[in-house]
């Protein structure tokens, strides 16, 4: 039994200086976080979102920006051979397409704000080790590819102001890996980023190429759908580019990252919608500057080279075109050849609960360096094949990322239509309808693709002769 003190037996304390919080606090460096396109960017020196228009700029603001970014080597090519060789014939796609990704985008920072978890995590916990096995193995091809097209466009833009990509390719890669493992890649970022706002010119191109306006809203609104491999081809190509699969990683881990509660999810919808439709919008304007440039005065051609979709630009930037071109398409690149491997090793470590991060070593994170420093390497490689069909590989590239998309929409569609995940936020009729109606869209316009290009190898022409 504990035996009771006496409190007159306790000695007095003496009484010390007493300890006071400052009357001024340190000043601390405060910011926040917005979502560029799927990417989370901070905003030093800003305490809170500020009410009215300024408030809504910074949660729409991202989206502005995110579409010249998000408009890559990849992006670039697709969208400048569907109006060299259609004319304004497949704006209707790019019209479904935005709804598309749209639906697409929304869905997946609802599955971040509801679970807080990234979408390979949710796989692995929802579907078991072997189907998050299967995810990686489509995120990792996907990415691949892109990160391929990434330095396609980079030794593409050297090669326009007279630089041998033989050389910028590799000394670039090298310069990437470097200042994301050692250097300050956040400060250099926002050059890159700069250099992009030279694609805010299309929009411009658009108008001084002097269109006929009544044939770009029929192409927007009246489909005319050609049945040619080609224009199969191009059409899965435009999905793909469109509705990466990378971008929806990057949606739903910024806001996972950003911390976003249920309660606070309104203005991340509002800017998952208006940047997938500005976006668009911009790529839009893609078509009908190179439509208006080579369609309807030379006729339907095939693009061969980064020159030749620099053309779009002449009718607002005249002889500049191509250096400007250049430094827009070198800004993407780099941007995205940086943060696309960063973000898919990040993605498959987090998915098996692997150590991850640029501010650990070799030794205790051997997996996530090795995915990045692999993925580098393998774009820079094929990037350096000599006398690669340019502008080919870059819509073959966005084929496969189309070709994969469908995997990737069935793994979120069944996550957010699960309510032990995601609760009240679960999926609506109407999204699932839209959810749903995308994936088979795109799933029916892939089987029409590789059942023609399958059959053509037995004498069987699909398409025709």
């Amino acid at each position: 039994m504990n035996k009771e003190v006496d409190p007159k037996e306790l000695e007095e304390l003496e009484t010390g200086e007493q300890l006071t919080l400052p009357i001024r606090p340190r000043d601390l460096r405060r910011s926040i976080r917005v979502t560029i396109r799927g990417r989370s960017v901070r905003l030093a020196g800003i305490r809170h979102i500020p009410p009215g228009l300024l408030g809504w700029l910074l949660v729409l603001g991202p989206g502005l920006i995110a579409t010249s970014a998000g408009n890559d080597a990849g992006g670039i090519a697709t969208y400048s051979s569907a109006g060299a060789k259609y004319g304004y014939d497949l704006i209707w796609v790019m019209v479904i397409i935005t709804v598309s990704l749209a639906v697409v985008q929304e869905m997946c920072a609802r599955l971040g704000a509801a679970t807080g978890r990234g979408l390979l995590d949710l796989i692995r916990e929802r579907f078991g080790a072997g189907w998050a096995m299967f995810a990686v193995g489509v995120i990792l091809i996907a990415n691949g590819g892109v990160t391929i097209s990434e330095f396609v466009g980079i030794g593409a833009a050297m090669d326009l102001i007279g630089v041998s990509k033989n050389l910028a390719i590799p000394l670039t890669a090298g310069f990437l890996w470097y200042l994301v493992v050692y250097g300050n890649y956040p400060s250099v970022e926002k050059i890159f980023l700069a250099m992009t706002v030279v694609f805010f010119a299309y929009p411009i191109a658009a108008f001084m190429g002097h269109p006929d306006w009544v044939q770009v809203a029929h192409g927007a609104f009246i489909p005319r759908i050609r049945w040619e491999s080609d224009y199969i081809l191009i059409v899965v190509a435009l999905m793909g580019t469109t509705i990466t699969p990378y971008m929806q990683l990057f949606q739903q881990s910024s806001l996972v990252e950003k911390g976003v509660a249920r309660r606070h999810y309104g203005p991340e919808r509002a800017d998952a919608y208006f940047g997938s439709i500005f976006s668009n919008m911009m790529s839009i304007f893609m078509i009908i500057a190179m439509a208006a440039a080579i369609f309807y005065k030379t006729g339907a051609r095939e693009l061969e080279t980064a020159a030749d979709a620099a053309l779009a630009l002449e009718p607002a930037v005249g002889s500049a075109a191509k250096v400007l071109f250049a430094i827009g398409l070198l800004g993407a690149s780099l941007l995205a050849g940086a943060v696309l491997p960063l973000a898919t090793a990040y993605a498959v470590c987090e998915a098996f609960g692997l150590p991850k991060g640029v501010n650990l070593d070799f030794r205790r994170a051997r997996v996530f360096f090795n995915l990045f420093t692999g993925l580098i390497v393998i774009g820079a490689v094929v990037a350096l094949i000599p006398n690669i069909p340019l502008i080919k590989m870059l819509v073959w590239i966005q084929v496969l990322n189309g070709v994969l998309l469908p995997i990737i929409l069935v793994f979120i569609l069944l996550l957010i239509n699960d309510s032990r995940l995601v609760g009240h936020l679960k999926n609506t009729r109407f999204y699932n309808f839209l959810g749903w109606g995308t994936f088979a869209i795109i799933t029916f316009a892939v089987v029409i693709m590789i059942a023609g290009q399958v059959l053509d190898v037995f004498g069987i022409h699909l398409f025709g002769a």
